[in-house]
């Protein structure tokens, strides 16, 4: 197993990596929609889901992964209202790459986040 860590998404905010290699899939942890320009966590769903989508990106790339390479994404919302926004955002990051999908409602995230995304990619 290897751990994988990059500058380009953030830090992991409890006992974990950002992510982990074993063989050849990466599995990347829940990524929070924090903005990496401003460092701010994004509130509006469409934006938050692109952020969080972006810093799971960047965590499969240092893992030798690329867009393409991502297999199945679980979303995690706090307002199941809000699929129809996400959904959409979720269909603008990967064009006509159509990984398996779960999307889930649940109580509470991590700093009262809008969302959270994880996935799980191959390595090239």
């Amino acid at each position: 197993m290897k751990f994988i860590s990059t500058e380009k998404a953030p830090a992991a905010i409890g006992p974990y990596s950002q992510g982990t290699i074993i063989g050849n899939t990466i599995f990347a942890s829940g990524q929070l929609p924090i903005n990496m320009q401003t460092g701010e966590l994004e509130s509006d769903p469409a934006k938050a889901c692109k952020a969080s989508l972006s810093n799971v990106l960047e965590i499969v790339k240092a893992g030798g992964g690329n867009l393409e390479t991502i297999a199945k994404v679980n979303v995690y919302v706090k307002n199941m209202d809000d699929f129809a926004v996400v959904n959409k955002a979720y269909e603008e990051f990967f064009g006509s790459h159509k990984p398996a999908r779960a999307c889930v409602q649940i109580a509470k995230l991590p700093k009262d986040a809008t969302l959270e995304i994880e996935a799980i990619a191959e390595v090239e």
